[in-house]
């Protein structure tokens, strides 16, 4: 039946479906025999003859008398057997329809699978040009890292013969990407990535390699399958972002270095300037000569006040600016803000003042340096431009469940600043008033500065304000390892009951918060008829010396007033010292120096009913409560700058001490080691830089001298510009005993150096 075995045709030779030249060849499949042939004339009679001789035998058995059932048996036979023959015939031809349909089924099959085997190899090709299209390198590895199968890319950068590629390893081609280890294959497939350089013809070209390296479930075989993505032009972008920000970096730290130095060689003269304007000052001098020092000073002071903001500036845009985190009192630095920008409140005629909430912690850990900058330039600004009224610094804590922090808050009674001023105020370079016909010059960085160092410290900044009515800046940090103040302080003043007369709004608003928070009562009067109303009851009375009288007038008038059993404390500002004496002859059971500083007014007020005689008495300037009073105190200067020498020198002689100057720290050395017992200097002033050997190699010289020698330490005070944290701790740390920050100002100089020798 099956005599042609082959059932489909070339379609190649009968010109259907040709391919282009380049296409992959068509096979032709041949299918094999589906059964052997089956034999049709041949067979076909056998059945048919065999029955006829039965039914021919029947009928002879019959006409010779046989039995009948002989006859019928035979008959019976001979269908039986007719019946048999049709129905293998009829299973035959079955049979042969079956396997005919069989085999075109069968035919069918394979025709299609050889169209789908066809497809895939032509969808393969197409693939692999897709790849080749898009420049990605292909490679396929076995599990020793031989290669398998890479792509025509792959070939033209570093073999142009694809097909020698194979059986090779990548380190062979000079191809830097090793094989995934097995004992990676925790989850049987491990996907990894990493920058390849190739080196080609036409130099090395970078490649982002990403290989998919898969264990088989079923029979372990390993294989890694890499695709690699051209990334040259990112790495060299990335190259030249790297060397222009590290010639950024250079760039900026020679600035910074260039800043550093100059601002420490323009701080060395302008040291001298202040200095000897200072001393001028305290001379004879003529109306008009005295105003030319003034000028002077005023001058140097905000030249000098320009380059710490440049310097600090400098630091911070380098990235330079660390905290340093210690444990620092509040108190104490809020005090000493304001003392120090006293003088130049008072020159104003405007007030100053602090009020510090009880319970603000008694220490915290924070940058001290940095705290004290911050306020420096808050309030510093606020003092600039007020003209009337006054600065109040508030300091106090503020706690929910979740956070504990310390709100410092600044308010004046300036000029207050417009909505648009305030978005910008924080930014570098930028004033309230920025036109050329402004009243206040500055170089407008100390609120930027500001910002940055809140901001570092872990803190915030703002700023509320209304034109014409003043201003309020507001910044706080965190209240981190806090030391909690002890809990009478907020009653301790409960039985006193204070009458302030000042017209000084801002100092009396300040003393009198004070009071109230530790449990107090008080009343503010501008003058001695508004006091009087408050008489009665009270027990504590403070009064503005600016409003009294060298005769006592003004105390008088307050007696008879109703204020007959009052405690008067006077309010006196630095100027007003020389009249103490006349003070206390007129009544007057002590004094407060203004700005009032809260500790000292508690003390104050808790011993309000002592004897005048047993109350605080001041110290005149220019002498010592210290050993040798009336010799004055030795003291040894170790400076190689001959003005800071001089300015020194000049001021430690007029207020009555002997001095000796030395040009370097190895004679400052060899002066304090030869001085010997009987000739001990009282106190050392050490520059930091010095050729020959610098104040910190000559501190620690002096300090093993006297531990060999088993005699007490002289105290030793560093002369220096560099005002940093940093720099007072690794003083102190190399033993020194305390920092004296240049410019010098002479009555700071004095009273540092005699409270280091009466320590």
């Amino acid at each position: 039946m099956f005599a042609d075995s082959d059932f489909r045709q070339d379609k190649k030779a009968a010109g259907d479906d040709e391919p282009g030249a380049d296409a992959p060849k068509r096979h032709v499949l041949v299918a094999p025999p589906l059964a052997p042939e089956l034999p049709t004339a041949s067979h076909e009679g056998l059945p048919f003859l065999t029955i006829v001789a039965i039914v021919v035998l029947a009928g002879l058995t019959h006409l010779t008398g046989a039995p009948t059932f002989i006859t019928i048996g035979l008959l019976a036979t001979s269908l039986g057997g007719l019946v048999m023959h049709l129905r293998n015939q009829r299973i035959e031809r079955r049979t042969v329809a079956l396997l005919d349909e069989t085999a075109a089924r069968s035919r069918a099959e394979i025709e299609t699978l050889a169209d789908r085997m066809w497809e895939m190899q032509e969808s393969e090709e197409r693939f692999r040009g897709l790849i080749d299209a898009l420049g990605d390198l292909v490679v396929h590895r076995d599990r020793d890292g031989y290669i398998v199968y890479a792509n025509k890319v792959f070939a033209s950068l570093v073999d142009p013969d694809q097909r020698d590629l194979a059986g090779k390893t990548l380190s062979e081609l000079g191809i830097d990407v090793g094989v995934v280890p097995d004992a990676a294959f925790s989850d049987h497939e491990c996907l990894s990535s990493t920058d390849v350089a190739i080196r080609t013809p036409n130099g090395p070209r970078w490649f982002s390699w990403i290989e998919l390296s898969v264990r088989d479930r079923d029979t372990g075989a390993v294989s890694h399958r890499a695709i690699a993505r051209d990334i040259t032009a990112r790495k060299r972008a990335e190259s030249s972002l790297i060397t222009a920000r590290e010639r950024a970096e250079y760039a900026s730290q020679a600035k910074s270095r260039f800043l550093a130095t100059v601002s420490h060689e323009i701080r060395t003269p302008m040291n001298g300037i202040m200095g000897m304007a200072k001393l001028l000052a305290d001379t004879d001098l003529s109306p008009e000569q005295r105003t030319y020092v003034g000028a002077v000073s005023t001058s140097a002071s905000s030249l000098l006040a320009l380059i710490e903001d440049l310097l600090d500036y400098s630091k911070i845009e380098a990235g330079r600016f660390d905290p340093e985190p210690q444990p620092t009192s509040l108190r104490e630095i809020a005090d000493n803000i304001i003392e120090l920008l006293a003088a130049k409140a008072f020159s104003k005629n405007i007030g100053l003042g602090c009020h510090v909430e009880p319970d603000v912690p008694q220490m915290i850990t924070a940058d001290p340096g940095r705290v004290r900058q911050v306020l420096l330039n808050l309030i510093g600004n606020a003092v600039k431009f007020t003209d009337a009224g006054g600065v109040l610094l508030t300091v106090a804590r503020a706690r929910t469940e979740s956070t504990d922090r310390i709100c410092f808050t600044i308010a004046d009674t300036g000029p207050g600043l417009r909505e648009e001023d305030m978005e910008r105020i924080f930014e570098e370079f930028e004033q309230s008033d920025g036109t050329s016909t402004r009243v206040h010059g500055g170089a407008g960085l100390g609120l930027a500065i500001s910002k940055r160092l809140v901001i570092a410290m872990g803190g915030t900044i703002s700023v509320s304000s209304r034109l014409g009515e003043g201003s309020e800046f507001v910044f706080d940090i965190p209240a981190t390892a806090a030391t909690e103040p002890p809990q009478y302080r907020q009653s301790i003043l409960s039985d006193r009951r204070a009458v302030i007369v000042s017209r000084n709004v801002v100092e009396a608003d300040a003393i009198a918060r004070t009071i109230r928070a530790h449990g107090g009562a008080v009343e503010i009067a501008a003058t001695p008829d508004q006091a009087a109303a408050f008489a009665a009851g009270c027990n504590v009375l403070l009064v503005d010396a600016a409003l009294e009288n060298g005769d006592g007038r003004l105390l008088k008038r307050l007696r008879q007033g109703g204020f007959v059993d009052c405690e008067a404390v006077t309010l006196i500002a630095p100027a007003d010292r020389g009249m103490l004496g006349e003070f206390r002859a007129n009544g007057y059971a002590t004094f407060l120096a203004r700005p009032v500083r809260g500790e000292t007014l508690l003390r104050v007020l808790l011993t309000s009913h002592v004897p005048a005689p047993a109350a605080p008495r001041p110290q005149p300037r220019g002498t010592a409560s210290v050993r040798r009073r009336d010799q004055g105190l030795s003291v040894l200067i170790a400076e190689d700058n001959d003005i800071n020498a001089m300015l020194a020198r000049a001021t430690l002689l007029k207020a009555g001490h002997r001095v000796k100057i030395v040009g370097n720290g190895k004679a400052a050395v060899e002066a304090v080691t030869d001085a010997g017992l009987k000739h001990r200097f009282d106190v050392v002033l050490m520059d930091l830089h010095m050729p020959v050997m610098d104040g910190l190699d000559a501190i620690a010289a002096i300090r093993r001298h006297e531990e060999a020698l088993a005699v007490p330490p002289i105290p030793i005070m560093v002369l220096s510009a560099d005002s940093q944290e940093k720099t007072r701790h690794t003083v102190l740390a190399h033993g020194a005993s305390g920092f004296v920050t240049k410019p010098l100002d002479p009555d700071a100089l004095v009273q540092a150096v005699e409270s280091q020798a009466a320590a």
